[in-house]
């Protein structure tokens, strides 16, 4: 759990989803359920200006009955998102979804966004981690 978020990035293999702040939460929305996922980082070139989620949607686009089809994702995103450095360890990034109570974290250095890391993502580096150990101490038993 030392490990640092990079070792999760390292094993991502589906592009990182980026949106305009422009576009309409319907396109989004879209974007967001046909790759299955529950957010997309809004970028305006290479600079994070936001993070769109299925929370926003739920919370501010619903509840207000608003028109998805005409309504731009910067006006219901969440601006200035919780970001994580790449030396971040996966247990610090665990920390921080579970104090912050966010599901995604972009992982920023020097103002870039090298990915994301979701709760999924740290859960299941954890699982794997855990296995490992298990493993290990079985094998050094059986050796013993």
């Amino acid at each position: 759990m030392n490990e640092p978020v990079t070792r999760i990035l390292d094993q991502k293999t589906e592009p990182l989803e980026t949106i305009s702040p422009r576009a309409t939460v319907s396109e989004a929305v879209s974007r967001m359920n046909e790759r299955q996922i529950g957010s997309v980082l809004v970028m305006e070139g290479e600079r994070l200006v936001g993070i769109f989620t299925e929370r926003d949607v739920l919370t501010r686009v619903v509840p207000n009955c608003l028109d998805a089809t005409k309504l731009s994702v910067s006006e219901v995103m969440t601006r200035q998102p919780i970001t994580i450095a790449p030396t971040t360890t996966v247990e610090e990034a665990m920390m921080v979804v579970s104090d912050t109570r966010r599901r995604h974290l972009p992982v920023v250095q020097a103002g870039r966004v090298l990915g994301m890391i979701s709760i999924g993502d740290l859960t299941r580096f954890v699982v794997r981690d855990q296995k490992r150990t298990i493993d290990d101490l079985i094998d050094y038993v059986q050796r013993s």
